[in-house]
């Protein structure tokens, strides 16, 4: 945003923020040991919101921007006790 790029903006932004943040916290309320299919419900949500952001704001995520998305929610996943490094959100996402 700072180097004149329009696609970004401050909305859009902090919604992805919003949905980023729900995301972990969701994380945070499963606890210790969690099993995969209550990690992947999350994912799923997550992914799907992205989705939603996305179609919303003219299409705003990129190449590099789903990298880095990618890499969060996977890294996350790992970290509330998944262990995959595949690419988790793939099924469910559009950008």
């Amino acid at each position: 945003m700072a180097d004149g790029d329009e696609i970004f903006n401050p909305e859009n932004i902090e919604s992805t923020d919003k949905v980023l943040d729900a995301y972990i916290n969701n994380l945070i309320k499963l606890g210790v040991n969690p099993k995969k299919k209550e990690i992947m419900h999350f994912v799923k949500d997550v992914v799907i919101s992205i989705n939603e952001l996305n179609e919303k704001n003219d299409n705003f995520i990129e190449t590099m921007e789903r990298e880095e998305l990618c890499e969060y929610i996977i890294q996350a996943a790992n970290i509330a006790g998944l262990q995959s490094y595949e690419d988790i959100t793939e099924p469910w996402r559009e950008w």
